[in-house]
């Protein structure tokens, strides 16, 4: 099974938190999808961010986070943005 470090964007730090949270391999991550994998990492980890989901989009995408769409980064920022209110 490969491991979560082989998905782009996800360094050894993500991996760590995500497999505390769970999720300890990229059929996971996939499987449950950025947003949900987000919300786990930000109930175990409040102070991850909007790069954070981000970050676990374009792992799940195979394209580095800086390179989403700005539809998909608006999606993701109001999805973040209604978890703080």
């Amino acid at each position: 099974m490969p491991e979560l470090t082989s998905m782009i964007n996800i360094g050894k730090e993500m991996a760590k938190k995500l497999t505390v949270v769970g999720i300890d391999s990229p059929e996971k991550l996939i499987e449950l999808g950025a947003k949900t994998a987000f919300l786990k990492l930000k109930m175990a980890y409040p102070q991850v961010c909007l790069v954070h989901l981000y970050t676990l989009e374009g792992a799940i995408h195979n394209i580095e986070f800086n390179r989403l769409s700005e539809d998909k980064k608006k999606e993701l920022k109001e999805f973040s943005d209604g978890l703080k209110g």
